[in-house]
């Protein structure tokens, strides 16, 4: 199950990403520092998606906060956090959705319509942040993956070298499950891709039905 929650978390990150970027005129809903960079382009260029790329980091901040502050809420009404929390992250992708299906595809990316689908998304990676920030830690990552593949590397450099024991035996540990959110994530960003060209409004409808697997498999899933 560990290896399931690795999948779909890091899947429907990267698919959320790509689609955002390929539909919302270059908005990154979970990496969202990356429309630092997008912000620049469009500005110099002229592009349209500026103020949904300003608004994107500290909508992502506030809904981190919220998150914290909910989550501690439902843990002292012994109520099962992770798993509202997850429903509410397929909630907001499955609005996003419906926006998506009755009112796309986006031609200006700060419009109402838009912004309010690159906000839902935003969102809900929010919340996904902060649940496997607060709830997974002892998952990798399944978001931003520079970090990621910098361990990745790092962890293949020591078993090419002549390394100690216990730090060859760390490096095992940490290489499959990171390994897999890397590979799943950029299995994502295709995904996304091929999804958009072959019809961009129903390529939206994919990230709730992850979300509602990933709930699933939250359900089932241990902490240690």
């Amino acid at each position: 199950m560990r290896y399931v929650l690795i999948a779909l978390l890091s899947l429907n990150a990267g698919y959320v990403d790509a689609t955002g970027f390929l539909a919302l005129h270059g908005l990154f809903p979970t990496h969202v520092t990356g429309n630092f960079v997008t912000l620049g382009a469009a500005l110099a260029l002229g592009a349209s998606g500026i103020l949904a790329k300003v608004l994107a980091l500290p909508l992502f901040c506030a809904v981190v906060l919220a998150s914290r502050l909910a989550g501690g809420g439902l843990d002292r009404m012994g109520w099962p956090g992770l798993r509202i929390m997850f429903a509410l992250e397929a909630a907001l992708l499955s609005v996003a959705a419906g926006l998506a299906l009755r009112l796309g595809p986006f031609p200006d990316g700060d419009a109402p319509t838009a912004l309010a689908v690159g906000g839902a998304m935003v969102s809900a990676m929010a919340i996904q942040n902060a649940v496997h920030r607060v709830r997974l830690a002892h998952l990798p990552p399944s978001t931003i993956m520079t970090g990621t593949t910098t361990q990745v590397m790092v962890d293949l450099a020591d078993f090419l070298r002549p390394a100690a024991p216990e730090v060859r035996a760390a490096a095992r540990r940490r290489l499959g499950p990171m390994s897999a959110a890397l590979a799943f994530f950029a299995l994502g960003c295709g995904a996304a891709a091929f999804a958009h060209v072959l019809d961009e409004k129903l390529s939206f409808l994919v990230p709730p039905i992850l979300a509602l697997a990933t709930l699933i498999a939250g359900w089932r899933h241990k902490a240690p």
